[in-house]
């Protein structure tokens, strides 16, 4: 028979004396908050959210410069500052490619949002990441906490979604 206990904690027993909690909780319960110490976005999946991110981005740099030639080329770069700027360092921390694989970008310090201008120093921190063979993407795979050197110009982490749902 179900009902609940006579503590009323919430707990629903079950006739074969099973015990199950309810909660009004909405939150996963592997969901961390504050300082982003749990799981990290892995490698394959931050790629491929890049690479999404590059095929949008390379396609109106293309039209762009097609159309209008060097205008076009630095009015694409002011495209491409503004797009990972502001998703990034928007409320959810995500880009298009980001969404797509379930990831975000956070804080390292308190979990939260980086910002706008972190957003920028994180783009900037992607050209130096690339520099020398992209040898600033492949960090995370050794770093203790996965991050790229862009990732700690803008001191913050790629996380999953799924770990750091969006507030």
């Amino acid at each position: 028979m179900r009902g609940h206990n006579a503590h009323g904690t919430g707990h629903i027993k079950e006739r074969e004396g099973w015990y199950m909690t309810t909660s009004f909780d909405t939150t996963p319960p592997q969901a961390y908050s504050g300082r982003g110490s749990g799981p990290r976005a892995g490698f394959w999946r931050r790629f491929a959210g890049a690479f999404l991110d590059g095929l949008l981005i390379g396609v109106i740099n293309l039209i762009l410069q097609e159309g209008l030639k060097a205008a076009g080329a630095v009015l694409a770069l002011l495209i491409s500052i503004v797009y990972y700027s502001y998703f990034e360092g928007g409320p959810t921390g995500q880009t298009l490619g980001k969404r797509a694989l379930g990831i975000r970008v956070i804080s390292l310090d308190d979990g939260g949002p980086i910002g706008y201008g972190r957003g920028f120093i994180r783009w900037i921190g992607r050209i130096v990441s690339a520099i020398v063979f992209f040898l600033g993407y492949f960090w995370m795979l050794w770093d203790k906490e996965s991050q790229c050197w862009h990732d700690k110009f803008a001191g913050d982490v790629v996380v999953p979604v799924s770990a750091y749902p969006l507030r």
